[in-house]
């Protein structure tokens, strides 16, 4: 039987492994507070860089289908052991083997230094907002998080938001050859008070029609309000899934990134977090 552990792909049916044999995703994270656009280096138009590719639009105008999404950022200990970090994460990935409505994982380990000391970053979709609220309470979850990852932690944070894919199975539940491989970029917001209404709007919509327009570089495109009543540190969560490496640092370093970010979010954010991660096939193992 092949065994796949910290797949994209949470619907090809798997086994639980030991913590021995995990692996990690590499996960980069930066911090700023407003300053400038998060991550990207080069400062070219996207229909210059971008490839030109023969994608479909990440959203288009069919039905869509809600769903929810939660972000987890974590500070681990200086002094975590391997072990300790693998079995932390081989825990928080299999939650969704035990509980019910989760249709979508991705979790990793942070490359470099940031201002916020952040160290891992956890991604899940949920089908139903009933879902999310049940697996902050489900005696399986809280006794990973007890066991499993506070006591090699200091620090924890939540977000969660409601957004929309298509209505289709793929999209939804993140299946098929797009998702296999990639990028996923998380961006958590906190937006000036005064700037809720036409600019905050102006500004989301601006980010994600730049992504609509570029489907050769970007999978899929989720945004929206956090509704965690235990974090106020953001109001805002952003999560793109990109084609690879190079197409995320297209996008992110693109003179239109950069310059709508200068023009549309800088004026009304009070902070932000960005991190991203590669999601790729991890070996498998013959039982």
């Amino acid at each position: 039987m092949l065994i796949q552990a910290h797949s994209p792909n949470p619907h090809v049916f798997f086994l639980p492994r030991s913590p021995s044999t995990s692996r990690h995703f590499s996960v980069h994270v930066s911090h700023s507070r407003g300053l400038k656009a998060p991550m990207g280096r080069r400062n070219e138009p996207l229909s210059r860089i971008s490839a030109s590719g023969e994608h479909s639009p990440t959203t288009n105008s069919g039905k869509k289908r809600k769903v929810f999404e939660h972000i987890s950022l974590l500070k681990a200990r200086e002094n975590i052991s391997e072990e300790e970090e693998n079995d932390l994460l081989d825990y928080l990935y299999t939650t969704q083997y035990q509980m019910r409505g989760i249709v979508a994982v991705s979790l990793g380990r942070a490359c470099g230094q940031n201002s916020e000391s952040y160290t891992h970053g956890v991604y899940m979709r949920f089908q139903r907002k009933e879902d999310l609220e049940k697996f902050y309470v489900n005696p399986f979850y809280s006794r990973v998080l007890n066991e499993h990852v506070m006591p090699y932690c200091h620090g924890l944070i939540h977000v969660d938001y409601e957004s929309e894919v298509e209505d289709d199975m793929l999209p939804i539940f993140r299946k098929g050859e797009e998702f296999n491989y990639g990028v996923e970029f998380v961006l958590l917001i906190k937006f000036l008070q005064d700037s809720f209404g036409k600019p905050l709007e102006d500004a989301l919509n601006s980010l994600e029609q730049l992504a609509i327009d570029n489907p050769s570089l970007i999978v899929q495109f989720t945004q929206g309000l956090n509704f965690n009543p235990s974090c106020k540190e953001f109001t805002h969560g952003v999560v793109i899934r990109f084609r690879s490496i190079e197409a995320f640092e297209m996008f992110t370093g693109s003179s239109d990134y950069k310059d709508m970010w200068r023009s549309k979010f800088q004026p009304i954010i009070q902070k932000t977090v960005s991190l991203h991660f590669s999601v790729d096939p991890v070996g498998t193992e013959i039982m």
